[in-house]
């Protein structure tokens, strides 16, 4: 498939634009239709909400609020009222607004307006929803009430579609991240072509998702939300697997193969490892339903699907795209040194091959402080309290959270979060008395009753995200209601985010089990070991500790709020512990791939623990680490998204990233290797059997070598190449040949001095070492049926023994 796209490259771009193109148009015509269903079964809430529709079935529309408050004197007097009665007669007259209920009209109007007569509201009641309401409509409401505005007068307006107006610009912080990670790209690639390609390839696939997303919308109930976190999730795992296969693909350019058998190698091998860590990331997202929280369904469709299309884009559009670059992958400084020194041989960083040896050579301390770092940021989760944020949590500067501010100052802190307790049958007057008289309860207004529903509303004395709303809640349905007799349920949006966060809760511990299960399985079927999987569920479990420690520290206690310019501190969203998890999971299992993958390579071949987790780590981490930066710069950039779920996400994923890649898969999950040695690679052999075989990433394919003449298993020779004074020898070539003089393997020692030679069958051999600085030497080395270590010492005297 590869080679095809390569070639017909043209075609597969043309396929891909006009993909775009036409998605593209269809979703703008078609418009969207998110919709936000908390569908709560068995919950308290939605019993009330189910009697609420039955006896109110017209009072789907959004409900927003004009607040005013004057520094001197009394919104009654008529100077206040002849600037906000001809705003408020404008507002009812514009398109969009169904009523508005004015404080001035009426005797029931002065119930709007506070006790000392500073503030009072006025009611818009929209003919949509918020989500379904034009923004040009809202903003002229927006600006209509605010100019009634003068000195000593103040206009704020709150609500859910007032909130959408504020939002900024729908793609600044998708633009703001491809910008973070195209400077990261191009300090990594030395390219500039090579830098635009992870970029195409995650502008592609987001944006058929994207569009998609908004075409399913129409379909299925898909949450407002869910284009948020699929692109975020998209840009980040697109980046980051065109990253890996481009960094394969320049690999084999600069080791001397031709651009097309370098594309189609990187595509057979890393390639292979995209569709296998696109795979974990969806069945990760999948683990989701279990929780059968059918808000979080359209989460799993809009991130799936733009995953999927990252992937497709990637093992496709990405070699077409190389076909049509060429050799301009490379930078122009590494295509003058190829042309003019040749291929070079492969080999680790220095930097890397020396972090590689430190965690070889002091395990035991390079654990200790990766746990105690991990440990002291997972205390805050100790704190955790899922709820549900509101405009109250808004930044202090926007009108919505002004808003919130002053009805909470004319009418109590409960007001913005007033309790709806819905009552179907009992001695209704009895249940108003009990309610007055509990404890916590500042306000209770008994509405007329329709169809033998009665809604009483209860105003708390406490905010909306206070632990003692929470538990007037619990007091309200276990106490007072019971004993007044009544047929009765508490709803409103208080009680419906409480019993959101507790059948998460309650959920939570299912849904982790199911995810850590799915990774144990996969990763014990792609590298046939008990301890690795085993390992890694761990890493998963600590990396999330100490991400939602983060998260406390930040959005509940409030630390660094102010400078991120986050608003204000508050309860966790219920929803974000699973969203967060299974993109964790999905991210985590993809570096754990591409580390241990390489380091099982190298353990196949040697049956050496300590070497393989070396050269694994050597080879692998700078990829890691570049692909968890670019991770890191887009998450952040959604901290600009205006929205609080969305800016929550990225914070907490790029903290989980971070610490993910940089801690544990650099120092942790290699030291606990080296420590737990050979057991690492542990599988009872009737278990071995019945598994079944999956190659994440196979060898590169290579031209078979002229058999040697012994016949029999192949095997390996390795060691180090070292001086007289034991110092490593860094690119020595190390030439295996046959005893009759023809080359079978040749390799380039790491910087450590290491190396390592694939043998065909036991027999005798001839291994020649040759460096330019300290000359060669060839030794003849029989092998048996296991591999040989050889170590091998240069000085400067050497002859060339190789010619």
């Amino acid at each position: 498939m590869a080679r095809w796209c390569y070639r017909h490259r043209l075609v597969v771009l043309l396929l891909w634009v006009g993909a775009l193109v036409g998605v593209g148009f269809s979703a703008s015509a078609a418009g969207t239709n998110y919709a936000n269903v908390f569908s709560l079964p068995d919950t308290d809430s939605k019993s009330a909400y189910d009697l609420m529709e039955k006896a109110f079935p017209n009072t789907s529309g959004d409900t927003d609020t004009v607040v005013w408050k004057t520094d001197s004197g009394s919104v009654r007097d008529k100077a206040v009222q002849d600037r906000i009665r001809p705003a408020l007669d404008t507002i009812a007259k514009l398109p969009g607004v169904g009523a508005v209920t004015s404080p001035y009209a009426g005797a029931r109007g002065s119930a709007q307006i506070s006790k000392d007569g500073t503030i009072a509201y006025a009611q818009l009641t929209f003919t949509k929803r918020a989500n379904e309401i034009p923004k040009e409509q809202v903003q002229k409401v927006l600006d209509t009430a605010q100019a009634a505005e003068r000195s000593g007068l103040q206009v704020e307006l709150g609500g859910q579609a007032i909130q959408r107006v504020q939002e900024p610009p729908q793609g600044l912080s998708e633009m703001v991240g491809i910008i973070a990670a195209a400077v990261v790209l191009f300090l990594a690639f030395g390219s500039f072509f090579a830098m635009t390609l992870p970029i195409a390839i995650a502008v592609f696939g987001v944006g058929m998702g994207l569009f998609s997303t908004q075409l399913l919308s129409h379909v299925v109930d898909i949450p407002d939300i869910a284009p948020l976190l699929a692109s975020l999730i998209g840009l980040g795992v697109g980046i980051d697997y065109a990253l890996f296969i481009v960094t394969r693909h320049r690999r084999g350019i600069l080791r001397g193969m031709d651009p097309e058998e370098s594309a189609v190698t990187a595509l057979n091998t890393s390639g292979r490892a995209v569709l296998f860590a696109g795979g974990t990331v969806c069945i990760a997202l999948a683990g989701m339903l279990v929780t059968r929280l059918h808000f979080l369904d359209g989460v799993v469709i809009g991130t799936s699907l733009t995953v999927v299309l990252s992937v497709l884009a990637a093992t496709t559009l990405l070699p077409a795209l190389l076909g049509l670059l060429g050799p301009r992958v490379l930078s122009r400084r590494q295509r003058r040194r190829l042309a003019a020194e040749g291929p070079e041989p492969e080999k680790a960083s220095g930097l890397a091959a020396r972090w590689s040896a430190s965690v070889q050579k002091r395990p035991r301390r390079i654990a200790a402080l990766a746990v105690v770092v991990m440990a002291v940021l997972a205390i805050p989760v100790f704190s955790l309290r899922l709820g549900a944020t509101d405009q109250g949590n808004d930044d202090a500067s926007t009108t919505t959270r002004k808003a919130y501010d002053l009805l909470a100052e004319g009418f109590g802190p409960g007001f913005n979060g007033p309790l709806q307790v819905v009552s179907a049958g009992g001695d209704t007057a009895k249940l108003v008395q009990g309610l007055e008289s509990t404890p916590g309860v500042a306000q209770v207004a008994e509405l007329p009753a329709s169809q033998g529903v009665t809604v009483i509303q209860v105003v708390p004395t406490t905010s909306p995200q206070s632990k003692e709303t929470d538990d007037l809640i619990d007091t309200l349905r276990d106490k007072v209601i019971p004993q007044a007799g009544a047929e009765a349920h508490v709803g409103g949006v208080t009680a419906v985010s409480k019993d959101f966060a507790s059948v998460t809760g309650d959920r939570l511990p299912l849904f982790i089990a199911t995810i850590i299960t799915l990774g144990f399985l996969l990763l014990l079927v792609a590298f046939r070991s008990l301890v690795v999987p085993l390992t890694a569920a761990l890493m998963n479990l600590i990396a999330a500790a100490a991400s939602f420690g983060v998260l406390v520290a930040v959005f509940q206690w409030g630390w660094g709020l102010d400078l991120l310019g986050l608003g204000k501190e508050g309860p966790i969203n219920a929803f974000l512990p699973v969203i967060m998890l299974s993109l964790l999971f999905g991210l985590s299992m993809d570096y754990q791939v591409f580390l241990v993958s390489r380091m099982h390579e190298e353990w196949v071949h040697t049956k050496d623990n300590a070497r393989a987790v070396r050269v694994g780590l050597a080879e692998t981490s700078r990829v890691i680490n570049s692909a968890a930066l670019i991770m890191v710069c887009v998450f952040l950039a959604f901290v600009l998204s205006g929205d609080s779920g969305a800016a929550t996400a990225g914070v907490g994923l790029a903290a989980a990233v971070a610490l993910d890649a940089f801690i544990l898969r650099t120092a942790l999950v290699p030291a606990a290797m080296h420590l737990l040695g050979n057991s690492n690679w542990w599988l009872p052999a009737w278990l071995d059997k019945r598994l079944p075989h999956l190659a994440v990433e196979p060898q590169e394919p290579t031209a078979a070598p002229e058999p040697a003449e012994p016949t029999g298993p192949a095997t390996a020779i390795h060691g180090f190449v070292r001086t007289a004074d034991g110092d490593p020898v860094e690119e020595a070539t190390v030439t295996l040949m046959s005893k009759g003089g023809r080359q079978l393997d040749r390799v380039t020692s790491l910087a450590d001095g290491s190396y390592i030679v694939s043998v065909p069958a036991p027999g005798a051999y001839l291994l020649a070492v040759t460096s330019a600085s300290y000359g060669s030497k060839a030794r003849h080395v029989t092998v048996g049926e296991g591999p040989v270590v050889y170590d091998v010492e240069l000085s400067g005297d050497e002859v060339d023994a190789v010619n």
